[in-house]
Formats: structure tokens, sequence, C-alpha cells
């Protein structure tokens, strides 16, 4: 089975950064679309930045200009370098793929990490 494992999250006061890791591990052939997801206790689910195969990127209005997303297809990996962070900020920080695997056949499915907390003090 197909792996993402998240880490980097922590604690750090306003106008701090982290920098947030995605490692995909399993029979992977090759992984399309990647993202990063943030939920925060009581809140909806969100995306916060997407990017492609190719390296194409898309940010969430609140994070544009602070966040960086990047991937690294040869390590099956992903980043997400987050500076001037804050309070609001704070969530699990959750790690999205669309991973084709070898199996039986090709198989291809999204999968999700368990998620990394990002906690931001004011």
């Amino acid at each position: 089975q197909v792996q993402l494992v998240e880490s980097g999250g922590g604690s750090v006061q306003a106008g701090g950064s982290l920098r947030l890791s995605c490692v995909a591990s399993g029979r992977i052939l090759s992984i399309d679309n990647m993202g990063w997801y943030r939920q925060a206790p009581g809140k909806q689910r969100e995306l916060v930045a997407t990017i492609t195969s190719g390296g194409s990127t898309n940010y969430a209005d609140s994070v544009k200009g602070r966040f960086t997303i990047s991937r690294d297809n040869a390590k099956n990996t992903m980043s997400l370098q987050m500076n001037n962070l804050k309070p609001g900020d704070t969530a699990v920080y959750l790690c999205n793929a669309v991973v084709v695997a070898t199996y039986s056949n090709p198989y291809k499915a999204n999968y999700w990490g368990q998620g990394t907390q990002v906690t931001v003090s004011s």
C-alpha cells in the first residue's frame, strides 16, 4: 500500500517559519497532482497549495506570498515552506497525492497522510 508521511510541524511564534515535508513510499509508478490541505478544530478542511507533476502551482489567497510549495519527483517528496506564520495558520496540515501504484495492474488512487500539527502563537 502507498503511504504518505508528513513531518516538520511544530510550535512557533507569530512571524516564524516552518518547513513541512511529505514523503510517499510504496510500489509507486508515478505521482500526479500533489497538495497541502489544513484543518483547524471546528473548521472545514481547506486547500492550502497544489502542485502538478510538471511543477505548476496554486495557492490559497490567505497564504500567497508567504508559503511556497515544491516537489522532487525523483524522490517522491513534496515540501511546503511557510514563512511569516500567523495564528490563523494553526491547523493540522495534510499531504495529499494522486498516485499510480504498481500492483497486479497499475492502480491510480488518491492518498492522504495522517497530518502534522502546526501551532502558531501570538
